[in-house]
């Protein structure tokens, strides 16, 4: 009899492969979470998969044929990809229209989570946090929130930049640093979980807490 593995990860990118990968090399990242501790491998191909043509659309189409082989091997999948692309529909139908496929597929209906970020994934990332600054290797005179604020990419009293993938982007091209996964990857190591108010983060965490409980003492 196969032991299988406890979950296998579907992303759109490389960015994102990179986002996951920073988390999971975190000392007891488990812990910021609440939920038990289980072995993943992010090693492409093991337990962290990126659709070949690294892109949403992709995943939206086909996510449940890349997922089929990992039926036998792993316990549970979750997919993560971007709301915003082009022709795409709204945040429900793809949720709908994947985890659908993947029942159909054969997943129980309980062992898939699928996870659509609005708009795009720097959402996850955006923290008011020395951290941010850091990883975009800003070093302005002002913060780097009121930098942003004075730009008009990030006002006031708003919890994210309203374009949160524009916003990096333009911030990188100020400090001249090329857009890699190695970014992402350096934000997912060092930003603050409990910082991370977004509504697709507070629903994978949502997963996780379900299908990996902490087990009390009786």
């Amino acid at each position: 009899m196969i032991n299988k593995r406890p979950c296998v990860i579907l992303v759109a990118d490389s960015n994102m492969a990179a986002t996951f990968r920073g988390y999971f090399k975190r000392d007891g990242w488990h812990l910021s979470l609440g939920c038990a501790p289980f072995e993943m491998n992010t090693d492409v191909g093991a337990d962290l998969l990126v659709d070949e043509g690294g892109n949403d659309p992709g995943v939206y189409t086909k996510g449940h044929e890349l997922l089929r082989p990992y039926q036998s091997s792993h316990h549970r999948a979750l997919v993560v990809l971007d709301c915003e692309w082009e022709g795409a529909p709204d945040k429900a139908a793809i949720v709908e229209h994947i985890t659908a496929r993947l029942v159909t597929s054969g997943w129980a209906e309980d062992a898939v989570k699928v996870i659509a970020i609005e708009p795009e994934l720097e959402n996850w990332l955006w923290q008011d946090k020395p951290q941010v600054a850091d990883a975009l290797r800003y070093k302005g005179e002002n913060p780097l929130r009121q930098y942003l604020a004075d730009s008009g990419w990030w006002p006031a009293g708003v919890a994210k930049p309203p374009r949160p993938k524009e916003a990096v982007e333009w911030v990188l091209r100020q400090t001249r640093r090329p857009r890699s996964s190695a970014i992402y990857q350096e934000l997912a190591e060092y930003i603050s979980i409990k910082g991370c108010t977004d509504a697709a983060f507070a629903e994978m965490h949502a997963a996780f807490l379900a299908w990996f409980p902490v087990e009390i003492p009786a």
